[in-house]
């Protein structure tokens, strides 16, 4: 992750080790392999991404042809596709901004009527808009991915550590 002194004016390119295939037909047994790891969140709202660690993570899992799974293990974390630029991870920010209040009269935030004591209604609200998991196909024993696409992590409620699970099927 970058400093906050520098900002990175272009987008991130994804390169693939070997290009994708146009055509597979392979069969074999299934295999599953699963991990979990963690995820530091620095700001209330940030935007992370993860793409170098988790194509490195479904290379070591070795699955040939099938698919990856990465899924946030919480309710107010969210896992996308986008492009990786500093101005439009901002611009998310921004957008996550005007979309909830956060000084809204939210139910979940009052005592009254909920015991949650982050007050973080304005989160979970915004979670609505995001996905907690995406799934890519593998090709070649990577992810497939566009030139600029890229798996960037939304926290909502940071800072926080984040458990994120990464589950692999498919062929050897």
């Amino acid at each position: 992750m970058q400093g906050l002194d520098t900002v990175r004016r272009s987008s991130l390119s994804t390169a693939r080790l070997q290009p994708v295939e146009p055509e597979v037909d392979t069969s074999g047994p299934l295999y599953v392999r699963a991990e979990q790891f963690p995820l530091v969140s620095t700001t209330r709202l940030q935007v992370v991404d993860i793409t170098d660690d988790v194509m490195a993570r479904v290379r070591s899992l070795g699955v040939r042809e099938g698919t990856a799974t990465l899924q946030s293990l919480h309710t107010t974390c969210a896992v996308v596709i986008n492009e990786s630029q500093d101005a439009l991870a901002s611009d998310f920010v921004t957008f996550l901004d005007s979309v909830v209040d956060p000084d809204g009269q939210w139910r979940h935030d009052d005592p009254a009527h909920s015991d949650c004591d982050r007050r973080n209604t304005d989160s979970h609200l915004r979670a609505l808009v995001l996905s907690p998991s995406v799934t890519r196909q593998i090709s070649g024993g990577e992810p497939v991915l566009g030139q600029w696409q890229r798996v960037l992590i939304v926290e909502l409620d940071g800072p926080r550590t984040r458990t994120l699970r990464l589950q692999v099927m498919g062929v050897r």
